[in-house]
């Protein structure tokens, strides 16, 4: 990578939260720029991390104190850093000591990247097992119909009347169009 700028990001989750220990650490790194942010984790509109992103060029770095500053859970982290690296932006953790900017640094990522890769596919196999589970036992799973065979029937006969529009008889059983519509 190229000689670029290295890009602080700071983030507290609460208002009463203070930035200072965060930027203090940065600028002792070195950042040309820091981006502070007053967000919740959770949340997934973060306009400094925007900012940072969309400013960030080929070359530079973006440093964050913590690993959980920049990222909301272990996939959304590796999400970001797996972006900057094909934008040819590298990323360092501080407290951590990672910098994808070193052989280390990659491997850690993708270790990373193996393990929240494992644990998708372990959840998938899970929630397969149980569905295959509950289907052995009589469960069909989903959403129960609305239309009952009376309300098919009801349906059925104000339409051959031509009498009704789609749209009323959807009214009159209290169902969508789409729901008249796939039963008739």
């Amino acid at each position: 990578m190229g000689a670029g700028h290295l890009l602080g990001y700071a983030r507290v989750s609460t208002a009463g939260q203070d930035t200072t220990g965060q930027i203090d650490a940065l600028n002792a790194a070195g950042c040309a720029r820091i981006f502070v942010e007053h967000a919740s984790g959770a949340k997934t509109e973060r306009v400094e991390l925007g900012k940072l992103l969309d400013q960030a060029l080929p070359g530079d770095v973006v440093c964050v104190v913590r690993l959980d500053r920049l990222g909301r859970s272990l996939p959304h982290l590796i999400d970001t850093v797996t972006t900057l690296d094909t934008r040819g932006i590298g990323f360092r953790s501080l407290s951590e000591n990672i910098d994808t900017t070193t052989a280390g640094g990659r491997l850690v990522f993708h270790i990373f990247g193996a393990l929240a890769e494992f644990e998708r596919e372990l959840i998938r196999e899970r929630t397969n097992a149980g569905l295959t589970a509950a289907r052995a036992r009589g469960r069909v799973g989903g959403r129960p119909t609305v239309m009952t065979p009376e309300k098919v029937k009801a349906a059925q006969t104000m339409y051959n009347t031509g009498d009704s529009t789609i749209a009323a008889i959807a009214s009159v059983l209290g169902v969508s169009r789409a729901t008249i519509y796939r039963h008739l």
